[in-house]
This record gives structure tokens, C-alpha cells and sequence, in this order.
């Protein structure tokens, strides 16, 4: 692959010295964020197998990133249990990470059912087929900030918050949360994987094309020359470009097979305090990297959704030693790139994406962190 004047190579990289030939399963590998992580396992040099259903979106980052290609692919639906046991029993991975979900606040309100099934049984359904696989060192279970009981004040939630949820969403989030808790004390304290669960902000970033989301939204609508419509554009949420929670679930995995004993509970992942952005900003620097373009507000009607939301970082920071890379201005700057380079036919998706993670890299070696360091 191309350099692209980078002088850090993916192989020099501290995670990499632990992933490499590692045995990884991920759920949701499909999606957004589990098509860049599967990305990133890959070229950590760890062997990969995913289960999921099918790309939920047309066009998918999966497809344009040839993922299928290059690891044990399973199609399968997380709330079949005896179809994802097998799949895990066949692969035998020491590492597992849990993104598959219905991970849309509105499509929540319109299938609330399927929505509860599938972030709450597919929860339960995925632990229990860890539960039978020993070769599983430790699992990762991503739900998402929206999991506390937000009381729409201006403090930061912390892990030891209370969870909660307005909508049916948030709601299963919550409950996922507590279903984590539960296999986790019940089937996991003395003997077998560490389980710990990560919540994340609002992320952002290339190849992210689910409808009823600020970015693919404001990108489908500039590509077309057409007028972003905003529905709540004074609410406030934690911008983060993906690769910053994907950092923090590496980090927390690597960690969590040396020591369950100690990483075994939940973990934020979020920006820092000066990146929590109204929406309003955020399409404002949208538009302006696009170089045109314009925005109205339609809103109502509007289902209910929570207007301020941030997470307190600094267990992460203390005991995993993560901290955010991306400032909220290059995570869009770094997003609306991606989505310019798709738009402009480039040669080749994949080494562009991989040209980002190394981007990523190399920000987080200058800032010290330990993940990134080079290896001797």
C-alpha cells in the first residue's frame, strides 16, 4: 500500500505487537463502525471472523471496503443463538466484540419490538454463546452513551450513573447494559472471559450512510445540491470521529484478557468537554469543507430526543491510559474527506480508509499514547 508520506507503518505500532495473529470475532461487522473496526483488526494482522446480516444500508462502507473477501464471513441474525454459538464454536477466538444492534433512535419509535429483541435478547443471546466457547479470553459488549438516565443536565455521566432510557433506543441500551452486569457477575467473576461493555458518543466518520443521521444526511443532501433539513439543531451531543471509541475497545480488549479481574465493568468512550457540539455547528463545518451548500430547520412533530448528553472520560483516561485524539473540527474535516474521496471515484477505498487509521496512528503517537507507541 501506498505510504502517502506517513512514517509510521500499520506493523510498528504497539497493538499490533498483541492483535497480530490473534483470533478475533466480531458481531455487526456489517455495519459502520463494525465495518472500520473489522478494517483495523485486519491490518493489526489478527485473524477475523464476523456474523452478521447483511450491509443495513445501500451503499455500505462493508462492500466498498471488500471485507468479505478477506475473513471467515457468516450471515446470521444475533438473536438465532444456536446459529451464533456454532459460529463461535467453529472459530474459537480468543477475543470477541459485540457491536450488532438496531442502533437508531428513530427507527426505534417506529419498531420498538424488533428494537428491544434485538439490543436486549441479541445482548443475552451473544453472552450466552460465550458462555460456551472457552477459548474466549475476553468479550466487549458496545451499547451506547444513550444508555443513562439522561436528565438533561450539564454534568457528564459516569459509569457509575444511573441507566435509564426515554425512548425504546435508550431503553434497550440500558437494559443491555444491565444484562452485561448480570452475565457478568452470574457466569463470569471466577472462571472464564472477562465481559465489559463500552459506551460511546455520537460517532462520526467516512463510509456512514444510515438515513436519520446528521452526517450521511447532511452528505447525501450536498452531493445532491439540495437543502440539509435539520430537526433539532440547538441539541448538543459528544462528536467523535469512530476511530476514537474503535481505539478505546482495542485498548479495553488487550486489557481485559491480561486482567479481568480489574477491566471487567463498563467504560465510557468519549470526546473531550470542548467537542460537545450543537448540531447546528456541526452542519455549519460541514457545509463549510464541502465548499456550498445550505440549511433549514423542520421540526415538527418531531419524536422526543435528548437535547444535552456527555460522558465523563476520566476512568478511562486513569486506568486505561485513553484519551480522545481528534478534536471534534478534524473528526468532520477527517469525515467529509472520506466522503469526498468516494464521491470523486478514487482508485481505491480500502487504502484510503487504511490511510486514515495511520493518520489516527500517527496523531495518537504524538500525543503519547501508549497503544500507539512504535515497538523496539
Amino acid at each position: 500500500m501506498e505510504n502517502m508520506g506517513m512514517r509510521v507503518r500499520m506493523e510498528d505500532y504497539r497493538l499490533a505487537s498483541w492483535y497480530r495473529g490473534k483470533k478475533v470475532f466480531v458481531t455487526g461487522h456489517t455495519g459502520f463502525k463494525g465495518a472500520w473496526l473489522t478494517l483495523w483488526l485486519l491490518s493489526l494482522g489478527a485473524e477475523v471472523a464476523g456474523y452478521s446480516l447483511g450491509p443495513p444500508t445501500d451503499p455500505a462502507l462493508f462492500s466498498d471496503l471488500h471485507i468479505k473477501d478477506r475473513i471467515r464471513h457468516t450471515p446470521g441474525d444475533v438473536r438465532d443463538g444456536e446459529n451464533l454459538t456454532r459460529a463461535l464454536l467453529d472459530f474459537e477466538p480468543e477475543i470477541v466484540f459485540h457491536l450488532a444492534a438496531q442502533a437508531l433512535v428513530r427507527v426505534s419509535y417506529r419498531e420498538p419490538v424488533e428494537s428491544f429483541e434485538t439490543n436486549i435478547m441479541g445482548t443475552a443471546r451473544f453472552l450466552e454463546a460465550v458462555r460456551k466457547v472457552p477459548s474466549v479470553q475476553a468479550a466487549v459488549v458496545v451499547t451506547s452513551d444513550k444508555c443513562y438516565e439522561n436528565r438533561e443536565w450539564v454534568y457528564a455521566y459516569r459509569e457509575n450513573d444511573a441507566m435509564g432510557g426515554y425512548d425504546p433506543y435508550s431503553a434497550s441500551k440500558g437494559c443491555a447494559e444491565l444484562v452485561t452486569a448480570a452475565y457478568r457477575n452470574s457466569f463470569f467473576r471466577e472462571e472464564g472471559a472477562g465481559i465489559a461493555s463500552a459506551r460511546a458518543g455520537n460517532v462520526i466518520g467516512g463510509g456512514d450512510w444510515a438515513l436519520d443521521r446528521l452526517v450521511p444526511d447532511c452528505i447525501r443532501a450536498l452531493s445532491k445540491g439540495e437543502t440539509i433539513i435539520l430537526r433539532n439543531p440547538q441539541a448538543t451531543r459528544p462528536w467523535q470521529h469512530v476511530l476514537e471509541p474503535l481505539s478505546g475497545y482495542l485498548t479495553l480488549a488487550w486489557r481485559l484478557a491480561q486482567d479481568k479481574q480489574r477491566y471487567a465493568s463498563g467504560w465510557n468512550f468519549g470526546p473531550a468537554d470542548a467537542d460537545v457540539l450543537s448540531v447546528l455547528d456541526v452542519v455549519k463545518q460541514v457545509i463549510a469543507l464541502w465548499g456550498q451548500g445550505g440549511y433549514e430547520v423542520r421540526s415538527q412533530g418531531e419524536p422526543h430526543e435528548a437535547q444535552l448528553l456527555r460522558l465523563d472520560i476520566g476512568r478511562a483516561r486513569t486506568l486505561l491510559q485513553w484519551k480522545p485524539v481528534y478534536s471534534a473540527a478534524l473528526a468532520i474535516q477527517e469525515s467529509v474527506r472520506w466522503y469526498r474521496a468516494r464521491e470523486e471515484a478514487y482508485s481505491s477505498l480500502p487504502e484510503f480508509t487504511l490511510a486514515q487509521i495511520e493518520r489516527y496512528v500517527q496523531a495518537a503517537q504524538t500525543n503519547g499514547l501508549f497503544w500507539a507507541e512504535c515497538v523496539s
